[in-house]
């Protein structure tokens, strides 16, 4: 069975960074890509970038366009987040989702887009 684990939360200054890593065990061959999302208290689960194994597109929502990268390392079956630039409205929890579907990076950080796997999550907090 696919299992993703994300890692690497934790408490941070604004302006700071942190990276973030979605661990997958179990095939390596079932996900077409992973898509990184996050949730803060009272708000909607909002998808911030995602990644296509296939040809390495990635796709942004604009609020972290330009301080968040996402990429892959093959070779330790993971996915990680680069955030740069932390603001206190990054505050959230930040999941991980395995695309068993095959879309476009366009449609990926969809509400509608639906996900095979999802990880427990992991806690970011940006604060002074």
């Amino acid at each position: 069975q696919l299992q993703l684990v994300e890692s690497g939360g934790g408490l941070v200054q604004p302006g700071g960074s942190l990276r973030l890593s979605c661990t997958v065990s179990g095939s390596r061959l079932r996900y077409y890509g992973i898509a990184w999302f996050r949730q803060a208290p009272g708000k909607e689960r909002e998808g911030i970038a995602c990644i296509r194994f296939s040809d390495g597109l990635t796709n942004y929502a604009d609020s972290v366009k330009g301080r968040f990268t996402i990429s892959r390392d093959a070779a330790k079956s993971t996915v990680d987040l680069e955030m740069d630039s932390l603001k206190p409205e990054d505050t959230g929890i930040y999941y991980c989702a395995g695309d068993t579907r095959g879309g476009s990076v366009l449609y990926m950080l969809t509400p509608t887009y639906e996900y095979a796997d999802w990880g427990q999550g992991t806690q970011v907090t940006v604060s002074s």
